[in-house]
């Protein structure tokens, strides 16, 4: 738009004819009345060409941004000509966005098979999964998570983690007969609570160690935690147990249906033990020491992933319960 002094310049001045008080006025008296009509004949004819020369110029407006004036407002500013363009190319470069986000998403779920969760991780794979959580976390959707909580909300399942004194004894393979089922963080936004919870499996029984905790928002990034209690969960004991027709030893086949009476009975003492004892309560352990404070910062946050780093400088990343990516 041009700037007031250029329009200034510019010629398109309205004309005003008027009386000169010095030599005009006394030379214009001192003619005849016929010699005037040429000077007057003249006079009309400037105006008339001066009217004609102004009606064919363009008219220039000139307007604060911030008042409304008789003019209305002016639709042909610079910045309304520009700003759809920038729409548009911001609109062009979101699908590809979300599709390198996608992609992204993917490699990491990917790289995690095999690692059982990270604890079997080799330093290859480590390096590549760190590169990874990188470029997802400088392409963070959600810039603000403890803002967000309703995407916070909900049961996260953990995919991966460096944690390296997340189950100890397990991962040196102390207890061959007990798998780690699922280890979870169930997160209620409205009480600002988290659970963790730890599914345990065996061959005659499964239970859970879990602890509740209490969370404050400290920055648009970081939660304080405060444990309260750890629980373990009652045994659910195996109250059946299926036995194949036959079995192959040694290259033979046995029949396994004569036992099958003897396995009934078992059954149904088994029954009633499994029955007894997962009526019992949890037990519950008070966490009241000074140890039982930690914080959290996450780093990613979609509707479907989480990325979250601890204290100890470990990254966790979990997987919201009934994503796809729990199924890659």
């Amino acid at each position: 738009m041009a700037t007031v002094s250029q329009l200034i310049n510019f010629p398109c001045r309205t004309f005003l004819i008027t009386s000169q008080p010095n030599n005009f006025t006394s030379k214009l008296s001192a003619l005849s009345p016929n010699s005037a009509k040429p000077t007057q004949n003249l006079i009309k004819k400037s105006q008339y060409l001066t009217q004609r020369s102004i009606q064919a110029r363009p008219v220039f407006r000139v307007r604060a941004s911030d008042t409304d004036d008789e003019w209305g407002p002016d639709k042909e500013e610079p910045v309304v000509i520009e700003s759809p363009g920038v729409a548009v190319a911001e609109e062009e470069k979101k699908p590809d966005q979300v599709v390198e986000i996608q992609s992204l998403k993917k490699a990491l779920v990917d790289s995690f098979y095999g690692t059982d969760r990270g604890l079997k991780a080799s330093s290859e794979t480590r390096a590549e999964i760190v590169e990874l959580i990188t470029q997802l976390e400088a392409k963070n959707p959600t810039p603000a998570p403890t803002e967000a909580l309703p995407l916070l909300n909900g049961k996260w399942i953990l995919a991966y983690t460096s944690f390296p004194g997340m189950f100890p004894l397990l991962s040196r393979g102390q207890f061959q007969l007990v798998k780690v089922e699922e280890i979870s963080q169930t997160i209620d936004a409205e009480n600002l609570t988290v659970q963790n919870s730890v599914q345990l499996s065996g061959p005659l029984a499964s239970s859970s160690i879990s602890t509740n905790a209490k969370f404050e928002v400290r920055s648009p990034k970081r939660v304080q935690i405060k444990f309260q209690e750890g629980i373990i969960g009652t045994p659910q004991l195996t109250d059946s147990i299926v036995l194949p027709e036959n079995v192959e030893f040694l290259g033979q086949k046995i029949d396994l249906t004569p036992l099958k009476g003897l396995l009934t009975s078992v059954q149904d003492t088994a029954s009633s033990v499994a029955k007894t004892i997962s009526s019992q309560p949890p037990l519950k352990i008070p966490l009241s020491n000074s140890n039982a404070e930690s914080w959290l910062l996450t780093t990613y946050l979609d509707d479907e992933l989480r990325i979250s780093r601890g204290d100890g400088g470990s990254v966790f990343v979990l997987l919201k319960e009934g994503s796809s990516l729990l199924n890659p």
